[in-house]
């Protein structure tokens, strides 16, 4: 389960916001998950809420909106959401596809006092 170093470092990156804007403590946390993260969003959310204790997200509410797979044909332009892991064109049938969004997981937003 690599939701635990995830979580170390969303903790992480928390303490430093929180410490660079002279906030006490965090009390929302917003993450983008892509689809193809490999982030499990309910094993995320229980890591989150185990591991929380005794830091500055200690009172934090973790949000999360999953993005779904945008791709970009190389071959004529066209923009998608992936469906059902086939990387093909839905406008031309190439498979010269790029991932535009949805491949990682982003700290979006946090609310902090």
């Amino acid at each position: 389960m690599h939701e635990l170093s995830v979580v170390n470092s969303l903790i992480g990156l928390c303490e430093e916001n929180a410490k660079a804007n002279r906030a006490q403590k965090i009390t929302k946390v917003e993450v983008k998950i892509g689809k193809l993260s490999g982030i499990e969003p309910h094993f995320l959310k229980l890591t989150f809420d185990t591991f929380k204790s005794k830091t500055v997200c200690e009172e934090a509410e973790l949000v999360m909106d999953i993005q779904k797979v945008i791709v970009k044909c190389l071959s004529c332009g066209a923009e998608n959401i992936l469906e059902n892991n086939e990387f093909i064109c839905k406008a031309c049938g190439g498979n010269d596809i790029r991932v535009i969004d949805g491949g990682e997981m982003l700290l979006m937003r946090l609310e902090m006092e």
